[in-house]
């Protein structure tokens, strides 16, 4: 997928938008949710022990990352209501380089939502800046109790997420091809702005309980006058470290760290957080009378990315994964941590846990450069890519992961909702229905990193061929 574009001289580059854009949701998040800003001090002063008493680390995060926005946000998440906010969301993201990677179906985790990834989808706009939104849409379909359905349909439908001000940026963007600096701050501002948090509710206190019953996801959807931003997540270098010192921050950490089991060469990705705090809300009621309850709905969450697998090598993590689950499936109090970390360390000792292993077995995506060994043979115009490996003129990275993992995603999104309502959701999904609301189909991540890692070969089979 190339979505480069002729950026004119006064126009503010996608990227440098993206990265703007990453900076503000931080300073706003920091100032609604004091414990998120320490936690990324903690996890800044983790990185920064990890790269200078693991030089090799360092060196190979270096050749295929920028190691000086390393813990930085890596991603937020949002929840829409309607098809209308999705498709206008898609617009606003595509002026900061972000694109629609990957169709996720959290009902198969008792989610009733379905989302995506807007992220940058080129190799150095991810170097520039890989913050990232998973947003997702509410599917009010999975809903089995009509009348609330309705009730809840009736209250999205006459919400207005987006500022005129919004609106027309998005037109001159589109219109521009881009967007001045000047224009670059008013549109920052504004989309900040729709993910602020409100005081107040757009529904009854009595909607909002039978909404919460129902599931508390919907209810956290439905209840607000806009999507606000749930979390913001730094990403470590150890996240078992994280999980340990969460609590130094004056917050409780989720019993499990979701994702693959503790490993010497990390794989997709590993997620924790710290649970969601509980606000007070005012409800304005029939009556005109207010109420104020307690709603949990923003946390904390930190990850550790690893290495992008194949499908052979996803189709290895997904089987693994439903063993362990089999076995133990851990519950959100952590009364049964110690066993499920056991079964799972035990059923992933399958997974090769050596870059170089995986690499031969074709289950995970790496970066080709030169190693800066001396060429001594200076006819090397018909060597591939693997005779140039065994003289040890080309190096290989792993690809970093970058995007999300379904089940780990629904674990997140459990662990901080509580009690999860009366309906039980079978697994339902329906990517075309969402790349229908979206206006648009969802990138496919596995060819973006064969992309990715066949580029980084042609790159070194180039320097040896000219």
């Amino acid at each position: 997928m190339n979505q480069a574009v002729f950026i004119s001289p006064e126009l503010v580059s996608a990227d440098s938008i993206r990265s703007q854009f990453s900076s503000a949701m931080s300073a706003m998040y920091r100032s609604e949710v004091p414990a998120y800003g320490a936690l990324l001090d903690l996890v800044s002063q983790s990185n920064q022990a990890q790269l200078q008493t693991n030089p090799s680390l360092k060196q190979r995060l270096g050749q295929v990352e920028n190691i000086e926005t390393l813990s930085d946000q890596r991603h937020g998440a949002i929840r829409l209501g309607k098809a209308s906010e999705l498709a206008m969301m898609r617009r606003i993201f595509a002026i900061m380089g972000m694109y629609p990677v990957g169709y996720y179906d959290l009902s198969v985790a008792n989610v009733p939502v379905h989302s995506t990834a807007f992220r940058a989808v080129e190799t150095q706009s991810i170097r520039n800046n890989p913050f990232r939104v998973f947003t997702s849409l509410l599917r009010l379909e999975l809903i089995d109790n009509q009348p609330l359905r309705d009730r809840a349909q009736q209250v999205l439908e006459a919400r207005n997420i987006f500022s005129e001000q919004v609106m027309e940026l998005v037109n001159i963007a589109e219109e521009k091809g881009g967007l001045t600096a000047t224009q670059v701050e008013l549109f920052i501002e504004s989309i900040v702005n729709v993910f602020r948090w409100h005081t107040e509710a757009a529904i009854s206190s009595e909607l909002y309980k039978e909404l919460l019953a129902e599931h508390p996801l919907v209810a956290d959807v439905v209840s607000f006058k806009g999507p606000h931003i749930n979390h913001l997540t730094p990403r470590t270098l150890d996240i078992d470290e994280m999980q340990t010192q969460i609590h130094t921050t004056g917050a409780v950490a989720k019993a499990v760290i979701e994702g693959p089991p503790k490993r010497d060469c990390p794989i997709l990705l590993r997620q924790t957080a710290f649970l969601a705090i509980k606000e007070q809300v005012q409800f304005t009621d029939a009556d005109q009378s207010n109420q104020n309850l307690a709603h949990a709905a923003r946390f904390g969450e930190i990850e550790q990315r690893g290495c992008a697998l194949t499908q052979k090598g996803r189709d290895l993590y997904d089987k693994l994964l439903l063993e362990a689950r089999s076995l133990t499936r851990p519950l959100h109090d952590g009364s049964n941590k110690e066993q499920y970390l056991a079964d799972t360390a035990q059923v992933f000792a399958e997974f090769p846990d050596d870059y170089a292993q995986m690499r031969e077995l074709g289950l995970g995506y790496f970066s080709y450069s030169l190693s800066g060994v001396a060429n001594t043979d200076e006819n090397l115009k018909n060597q591939d890519i693997e005779q140039l490996i065994q003289r040890g003129l080309v190096r290989f990275d792993p690809i970093t992961y970058e995007d999300f993992l379904p089940v780990s995603a629904a674990g997140i999104f459990q662990s901080n909702l509580g009690e999860q309502g009366d309906q039980d959701f079978s697994q339902n999904p329906n990517q075309q229905q969402f790349e229908d609301d979206l206006g648009a189909a969802v990138a496919n991540e596995f060819e973006l990193y064969q992309q990715m890692q066949q580029s980084s070969i042609d790159r070194c089979l180039e320097a040896f061929n000219s």
